[in-house]
């Protein structure tokens, strides 16, 4: 919608990469390298981004690469956690978090079993815990694997004891997805001798780590300095697109 930029789309994208990558400010955006011919202002440059978020442009790109390239994706187990961002400049859902010592965001992330980020939540503000709204967070991050015609149907799913709770367990059970959560000692009973959890196959849970840590080579991504959730949901979803694309496109490195 609007007036056609100036200069070429794929080059304002590539200006938003910079800045994802960096984390400079959108003022100190080095608009005269970025650009071959008509050299935009980081202010228009902002604003291709923005209105972006607004639409979920980036959200809606992550899924179409999603649907083409499903057979690249290891579903064979998958992990569910949440993550504390530290929000520096304030904004929507932020909230001061103790353990953190600051004011955060927390949102929730899935990913497969080779690390690769497929889906997250609305942030919220970091004084709730993880399971705050659980059911109906689940279900936002579930629907991004609806979308793409992905069953959930038999999906195994790790999750630590952060996570352990009958709501969740029946939500989890309401799609068909096998749920090993570990137990909370917090809330053990006698009746949670027939609940079911590998020991084994939660050891797999460490690549969600391992994709945190992929997601933190990203400075917009390891500090939030966005205050509004479209800003910060954006960045996060375009983080999923290049580590999505660097997978699924595997680049040969000449010697």
């Amino acid at each position: 919608r609007g007036f056609k930029p100036k200069a070429p789309v794929c080059e304002i994208i590539n200006c938003i990469l910079y800045k994802l990558k960096t984390g400079v400010q959108w003022e100190l955006l080095p608009v005269n390298h970025l650009f071959s011919g008509v050299k935009l202002s980081y202010k228009t440059v902002f604003g291709h981004y923005r209105n972006w978020c607004k639409e979920g442009s980036w959200k809606d790109c992550w899924i179409a690469i999603l649907c083409k390239n499903k057979s690249n994706i290891d579903l064979s187990s998958c992990d569910f956690d949440g993550s504390q961002t530290l929000a520096k400049k304030g904004g929507e859902e932020v909230g001061y978090q103790s353990r953190k010592r600051a004011k955060t965001s927390n949102a929730l992330y899935l990913t497969d079993r080779q690390g690769l980020p497929l889906a997250m939540s609305s942030p919220i503000s970091g004084n709730h815990h993880d399971l705050f709204d659980i059911e109906v967070h689940f279900e936002e991050v579930t629907s991004v694997l609806e979308r793409c015609n992905i069953s959930t149907k038999g999906l195994f799913m790790n999750f630590d004891a952060g996570f352990d709770s009958d709501t969740l367990r029946k939500k989890v059970a309401s799609k068909g997805i096998i749920a090993n959560i570990c137990q909370n000692k917090r809330n053990k009973s006698e009746d949670d001798s027939d609940v079911y959890f590998d020991e084994e196959l939660y050891k797999e849970r460490y690549s969600i780590e391992r994709s945190n840590a992929w997601m933190d080579s990203y400075r917009s991504v390891l500090n939030r300095f966005d205050t509004t959730v479209s800003s910060w949901i954006g960045f996060n979803y375009l983080t999923f697109i290049v580590i999505g694309l660097k997978k699924f496109k595997k680049i040969k490195k000449s010697r």
